[in-house]
């Protein structure tokens, strides 16, 4: 299941109770709780960073197959890949650790593949769990 947003801002709540919602979603709360977090995380960072101007769309789609759910998030802002910059070092005390990053730190360790590509204009993220 695929769907369209747009615009994006002020809608991060919205977008991820529809792809929770989604008929594909497993009916394990455990694996919803892991899922809906990395959800929240690249959903609020496309709406904050994708678009200088904070307006523009995003897709998303769930499937569910093969033992795996994977989440994909499409935008067409800025090229960034989340998955270059290096882990932060949480051994670190909060106050000498860099702001940020710890978003995608968290997706990484939840997940079980966490895939970055740019095509066609287009960012796209993939959230991967083994079921």
């Amino acid at each position: 299941m695929t769907w369209k947003f747009e615009p994006i801002t002020g809608k991060t709540a919205e977008i991820v109770e529809t792809i929770m919602n989604s008929q594909d979603m497993p009916d394990d709360p455990a694996l919803q709780f892991k899922l809906r977090l990395c959800v929240e995380e690249v959903v609020e960072n496309i709406v904050s960073y994708a678009y200088k101007d904070g307006e523009g769309p995003m897709e998303a789609g769930i499937e569910c197959e093969n033992g795996k759910i994977s989440i994909a998030f499409k935008d067409e802002g800025v090229p960034f890949d989340p998955l270059a910059k290096p882990d932060p070092d949480i051994t670190l005390s909060a106050e000498d650790r860099p702001i940020g990053g710890l978003g995608i730190f968290l997706c990484k360790q939840m997940m079980d593949d966490v895939r970055y590509s740019y095509e066609d204009g287009h960012n796209v993220l993939c959230l991967i769990k083994n079921l």
